[in-house]
């Protein structure tokens, strides 16, 4: 009998909620705390954006087939009722338009529930049931054509090396095999901010050390954790490890992405079910160890006013706090944190896939009106450093949008350009 979409999403609601998730509905005392920590509930004082309310339909099926008595209270009717496509697709663009899964509303939470990752479960129902944005699935797949969610091809690619090798004089090596290092790229980057390539020559050749790019896993972004589909995020996770382990690497170079960072360091042996055979180290982790070891050595300090946006998935759900800091005080000399810096830092409205989401995109810019409120309360700023190409996309939209004239610059490209001689 064929399964209706209502019915392949609740079965996989309840798939995945395990005992953490099911701590988390039965320990929510409906406090309302995580609304004022949600940028979309903050830019537009609608409660349908309270965090918790967005997971109201796996709520639902967890209190109707799983809960403790459940059984029992169904036989008297007391229990929700079934969850419907309808209330589905109502709900849907809470949990895909709304929801960045930054994980600053665990932060107040005065229970600990991990919101932000409840949403991702939640999602590999809606996944499952293909209830999934369109702009999402375009990308899901561009990625089965070209590994790219932009569509971004190997030929694509090699031309913005070529440019970035006549740049800077320095030759860039793809399938090496032997190499310490191998480095992917999102999409983003590569046709975006391609100088960052060429920062990357830049700094690994001053350092000493050996690097590559694989022709077959050069992108970062895994849409499946952003859409909420495991098999697909699997699929991206293990060419990137078929490619390093091809090629002999000892490390892979996440770069500045947020949920590329989280895929492929934190979720990715998981998804494939076994260790790597080679570490997965940050970009910004490489740099820092790097210029504490003094293989690329500051020089001049870049004399601008800057303040340094802290992606959600790097910092609050990352970990990688002191090391931006550090490179940011060794580069410019005038170096001041917005406020909410570091942990609490408001995310910038677009990760989660909501940025290749263009029916969120009104909503986006409101949300991205908080950072713009941090933004401007810093006097005479000039550069914003974001770490994360994403990021840094939306900032320059968003900047574009509240007609503010800031600078927004990668962190590896500072560090590059201030690199002593």
């Amino acid at each position: 009998m064929t399964q209706t979409k209502a019915e392949i999403a609740v079965a996989k609601f309840l798939e995945y909620t395990d005992g953490e998730v099911a701590s988390f509905f039965e320990s929510c005392v409906h406090c309302g705390l995580c609304s004022g920590a949600c940028p979309f509930f903050v830019s537009t004082q609608d409660p349908k954006y309270t965090p918790t309310y967005k997971l109201l339909p796996m709520v639902k099926a967890y209190k109707r087939e799983k809960a403790p008595l459940s059984k029992i209270r169904k036989m008297f009717g007391l229990v929700p009722d079934p969850v419907t496509e309808e209330e589905l697709l109502e709900w849907e663009p809470l949990v895909y338009d709304s929801c960045t899964m930054c994980g600053r509303c665990t932060t107040v939470c005065p229970m600990g529930i991990d919101i932000a990752g409840t949403i991702r479960k939640m999602r590999e129902g809606y996944a499952a049931a293909g209830l999934v944005p369109d702009g999402l699935q375009r990308s899901a797949e561009f990625v089965e054509k070209t590994s790219s969610p932009m569509g971004v091809t190997l030929k694509a690619l090699e031309a913005q090396i070529r440019h970035q090798e006549k740049e800077t004089g320095i030759p860039i090596e793809i399938d090496k095999k032997g190499a310490d290092y191998m480095a992917i790229l999102s999409s983003m980057e590569i046709m975006g901010f391609p100088e960052i390539i060429g920062a990357y020559a830049r700094l690994f050749k001053k350092a000493g050390l050996t690097w590559t790019i694989s022709s077959t896993a050069y992108e970062a972004t895994n849409v499946g954790v952003q859409i909420g589909s495991g098999p697909l995020a699997k699929s991206i996770v293990k060419r990137v490890v078929d490619a390093a382990e091809e090629l002999e690497v000892k490390y892979v170079i996440s770069p500045e992405c947020g949920h590329a960072y989280g895929a492929i360091r934190w979720a990715g042996p998981n998804l494939i079910g076994r260790p790597f055979k080679f570490e997965v180290i940050h970009i910004i982790e490489l740099l820092d160890k790097l210029r504490r070891e003094g293989r690329i050595p500051a020089g001049k300090k870049d004399g601008r006013k800057m303040t340094l946006h802290d992606p959600c998935q790097l910092v609050r759900r990352g970990g990688l706090l002191k090391e931006p800091r550090r490179l940011m005080d060794d580069s410019c000399s005038d170096f001041i944190e917005m406020e909410s810096s570091g942990i609490t830092n408001i995310c910038c409205g677009g990760g989660g896939g909501v940025s290749a989401n263009p029916r969120a995109a009104d909503l986006q810019q409101a949300a991205f009106g908080e950072k713009a409120k941090q933004l401007t309360d810093i006097d005479d700023l000039e550069v914003v450093i974001v770490p994360c190409a994403n990021c840094r996309t939306v900032f320059e939209d968003g900047l574009d949008e509240y007609e503010l004239n800031y600078e927004v610059l990668g962190l590896g490209e500072l560090v590059a350009a201030t690199l002593e001689d």
